[in-house]
């Protein structure tokens, strides 16, 4: 069972890498998140995977305070979703033209969808941004969706403000990743293991002869 959790685990990862990678070449905008990333990228000079990785680690210093334990999920998410991309932008080209650009956008969006309901899935611990969310949830009391929509609103509007790419795809995004996430969650989501049955409960539980 460990064995097919890690797999799934790297697996997504690498997709959710890729996907990114496919988000910026499509050219119509991203997710808020990478918008900011993209922003820092631009005025910084590194690559948008080297800022992807350093801001994972300063996100999950944020843990600290709210008491957050990461699990191998997690530091495995803040260092090989900032590798992919990387290599997703030196492997896929820029599309100058609108058809291609949309095929890429939606590409990018199905692809991001798998790779979430794989690492999720795999149950091997929060990336550092889901984890800054469900943390300041349970230490604030606030709704998920009113904290989710303020961190994002925070680094979309800085991210914006950086040069980061918002448009048409950071609208898509938003609205499909979490329906398909919730369709394909079910699928990919490694089950715990059942308790073992005691003797005693065995012979109770069984069928009169």
């Amino acid at each position: 069972m460990m064995t097919r959790r890690i797999t799934q685990l790297l697996i997504g990862l690498a997709m959710y890498g890729i996907s990114l990678a496919m988000f910026i070449r499509a050219g119509l905008g991203l997710d808020p998140w990478d918008v900011f990333h993209q922003g820092v990228s631009e005025k910084t000079g590194f690559s948008i995977g080297v800022v992807v990785i350093a801001v994972s680690f300063l996100v999950l210093l944020l843990w600290i305070p709210l008491r957050q334990m990461p699990g191998i999920g997690t530091i495995a998410n803040a260092v090989l979703v900032g590798l992919f991309a990387d290599l997703g932008l030196w492997l896929i080209p820029e599309f100058s033209h609108l058809g291609g650009q949309i095929a890429m956008l939606a590409g990018a969006v199905i692809l991001n969808g798998i790779a979430s309901a794989c690492y999720i899935g795999a149950r091997l611990g929060p990336g550092a941004r889901d984890g800054l969310m469900t943390g300041l949830v349970r230490r604030t009391g606030w709704s998920v969706r009113l904290v989710r929509t303020g961190i994002e609103v925070v680094v979309l509007a800085v991210g914006f403000l950086l040069g980061g790419s918002v448009g048409v795809g950071t609208v898509v995004y938003a609205l499909a990743i979490g329906p398909i996430v919730q369709v394909l969650l079910p699928k990919f989501m490694v089950p715990e293991r059942a308790k073992a049955t005691a003797p005693t409960e065995a012979v109770e539980a069984a069928p009169a002869a």
